[in-house]
């Protein structure tokens, strides 16, 4: 399985992640297409090859064509998304704000998948990429579609645990370079 592989590949001082991968990942309550697209969309977010080469297999396995390509595309989407909105709500000129964006985001209306699943996506790779513009955006729509908070809540502690995750192993192959 693709979480004990990550876990295996996690040193001593990582143990709370270990543990949390099985926690949050392994035993979610989440069904199958929340949890793996949100895996799948988390782990291109993260831009770590190892996490997303570890988890990319499984989530394919348990997701439709559609909900994989679907997935795929919320990470693509939100890698823009939240850099031009976390952009337009930190400048001092909130004018930026008000200004049409003017860039193509077809995939969020018609995302393949249930529009809750693909917002939980969305919702997911915006705590990675830190646009709380975006986050509330999502969340209020997730919301709105009842989805609850719990379920929103799972979909952060993914988030949070792959990029630690993905820090974690980045950094470790960095001192393995720098110590050959």
């Amino acid at each position: 399985m693709a979480l004990d592989d990550l876990k295996s590949a996690l040193p001593d001082y990582a143990k709370d992640l270990k543990l949390n991968l099985s926690a949050v990942i392994g035993n979610s309550d989440l069904p199958a297409q929340q949890l793996w697209g949100t895996v799948l969309s988390c782990a291109m977010a993260t831009r770590s090859a190892e996490v997303l080469r570890q988890l990319e297999p499984e989530a394919k396995a348990n997701l439709s064509p559609e909900a994989y390509n679907a997935a795929k595309g919320a990470a693509a989407i939100m890698g823009m998304n939240n850099v031009y909105y976390r952009t337009t709500h930190l400048l001092s000129d909130k004018e930026y704000s008000s200004m049409r964006a003017g860039l193509r985001m077809n995939i969020i209306g018609t995302p393949g998948v249930e529009k809750a699943d693909f917002e939980l996506w969305c919702f997911a790779v915006s705590a990675i990429n830190g646009c709380g513009q975006c986050l509330d955006s999502h969340e209020g729509v997730l919301r709105k579609a009842g989805v609850e908070r719990e379920v929103i809540q799972a979909s952060v502690k993914i988030a949070a645990i792959l990029q630690a995750v993905a820090g974690v192993l980045d950094a470790e192959a960095a001192l393995v370079t720098v110590d050959a």
